[in-house]
């Protein structure tokens, strides 16, 4: 009955976010759409959010008949310093979200009372804990832009139309609501534009049960975990799913992540808020992972989990001070110039703790190809860090059709040995692409968890024979593929054919005795 009730709730809250996209369709393009409805949806959370805290404790004090959003500015400037503490951030009364909408209609300059709103949020964070997590956040929600409309009075029919319809969305009280419907509905978003947007959507987002995948590949066997960490976190989607695996509380200082683009590293900033992580349980930076990584006083992490841009270009040993890197440098080598992807493991792997697991979505080339890639794959292997290998099927990715692999690494193994899992046929066909489903992952999750060998599923493989195979990555190499085609045996083949024409002479012989008779 619970779950019914979910599937409704979601189901409605998806409805209205495609109606506000119907409605703004024609003058704003899908994917900067989905930033103004974003950061509307992200201006209603944080406003429901300190207006909960604040009433939720003149409740319990005796004041029940308390509503924050009824104080006069004026008596609400007394508690700003506190709730900044607490907080993070602060937002007087008569900018509410929900008081804003009661007049934006009547409002001539809206956009500009928007526009001042979301520069004192950021403001009111200045100087303090939070200002990192702030700073910047409503940058991708302009709200004199063109693509609102030629002019003022234009714009400001879109952001009355944008204000209303996020208005409408039943959400409940953000910690009462059966689904996490803030979350969902950045979920629900995410999705509905990187499956139209193509590669540029891609790179933004990792479906969902790709995420759920690796998480659990990531966190078996452990209840609670130190910290959670992506080099390339995009907009917190792997970040998010190890919160709901775990459950946040089990997270005990947080979760950290890098990624180099400006607009997804606040979407990742704004998804943490959305999904009920507070300002002092994240940590997220935006610079290029490989040559600036911003977390060096946070490593090690216990759990990584990661899908990195697939085959990008790097400095490599166009800087010479990179093979010097403690991250770098036990490889002897660097990863091509041209292809960044192991060099994104050897971050990972020397920022895992000892105690941790990695895992991590790879392009298929880097488990085979020759050369510098080839060292480092050794190195790997040599010192027993791979944990396992999964062959995923193709077209599971927003933007690519490409059959991606998962490597799992840990640091402390005790067979010398790695487990490669051919997961290729498990996946569903939906529309043009495939999906993996609960049962799907429940299978790859189970083989991982025994480690044996399955025929045509599942290698337990020693280190020594990888070697002897060039070290050679590739699930193909060591899983055995089900031959499928029908077996004809040759021999009786040969015998019925035999008897076939013999039964045919007869047949012959017998016809021309008739034939013969009837002359």
């Amino acid at each position: 009955m619970a779950d019914n009730k979910k599937e409704q709730e979601r189901a409605e809250l998806h409805r209205t976010i495609w109606a506000i996209a119907d409605e703004m369709r024609g003058s704003v393009d899908g994917w900067d759409f989905k930033s103004y409805i974003l950061g509307m949806l992200f201006y209603r959370y944080i406003s429901e959010n300190i207006s909960s805290y604040i009433n939720r404790g003149e409740w319990e004090a005796g004041n029940t008949d308390f509503q924050y959003a009824d104080l006069p500015d004026a008596e609400a400037e007394g508690v700003r310093a506190s709730l900044v503490s607490e907080k993070g951030f602060f937002i007087l009364p008569s900018q509410l979200f929900e008081n804003v909408c009661k007049v934006c209609d009547k409002d001539p300059n809206l956009n500009m009372t928007l526009e001042a709103i979301f520069n004192q949020i950021e403001s009111s964070a200045k100087g303090t804990a939070s200002e990192d997590d702030f700073k910047g956040l409503f940058a991708d929600f302009d709200v004199n832009s063109a693509k609102l409309g030629a002019t003022v009075v234009k714009r400001n029919e879109k952001l009355v139309k944008l204000l209303r319809g996020v208005q409408s969305m039943r959400l409940g009280d953000y910690q009462d609501n059966t689904i996490d419907a803030f979350g969902d509905a950045y979920e629900y978003l995410m999705g509905m534009y990187a499956s139209n947007a193509g590669k540029s959507g891609g790179e933004y987002y990792t479906p969902q049960e790709v995420s759920e995948l690796l998480t659990r590949l990531a966190t078996l066997g452990k209840t609670e975990v130190n910290k959670v960490y992506d080099p390339a976190c995009g907009s917190g989607s792997l970040l998010l799913k190890a919160a709901k695996v775990l459950g946040k509380q089990h997270v005990r200082q947080g979760f950290y992540g890098q990624e180099i683009n400006l607009t997804t590293y606040n979407l990742c900033r704004i998804n943490m808020f959305l999904h009920d992580i507070d300002y002092d349980k994240f940590d997220i930076a935006c610079e290029d992972t490989l040559l600036s990584p911003k977390h060096w006083d946070d490593e090690p992490f216990e759990v990584i989990v990661s899908n990195p841009p697939y085959s990008i270009k790097w400095k490599g040993d166009d800087d010479i001070t990179l093979i010097n890197d403690p991250r770098f440098a036990p490889a002897g080598v660097l990863a091509p110039k041209g292809k960044a992807d192991l060099a994104f493991i050897m971050h990972s792997l020397c920022w895992l703790a000892t105690n941790g697991t990695a895992a991590i979505v790879c392009f298929p080339g880097v488990m085979y190809r020759g050369g510098a890639e080839k060292k480092i794959r050794q190195y790997l292997i040599d010192n027993n860090f791979v944990d396992c290998i999964i062959q995923l099927p193709d077209n599971l990715f927003f933007g690519t059709s490409i059959a991606t692999c998962i490597m799992v690494l840990k640091k402390s193994k005790k067979a010398n040995s790695t487990l490669f899992i051919d997961a290729s046929k498990e996946c569903i066909k939906v529309t043009n692409s495939n999906k993996l489903t609960d049962a799907h992952i429940a299978h790859i999750v189970q083989l991982f968890s025994e480690r044996k060998e399955v025929a045509y599923q599942a290698a337990v493989v020693p280190n020594q024979r990888i070697a002897d195979n060039d070290y050679n990555l590739s699930v193909s190499t060591y899983v055995e593929q089900e031959d499928t085609r029908e077996h004809i045996d040759i021999e009786e083949l040969n015998a019925r054919l035999k008897e076939i024409v013999e039964k045919e002479h007869i047949l012959r012989t017998e016809i021309d005795q008739i034939i013969a008779e009837l002359q």
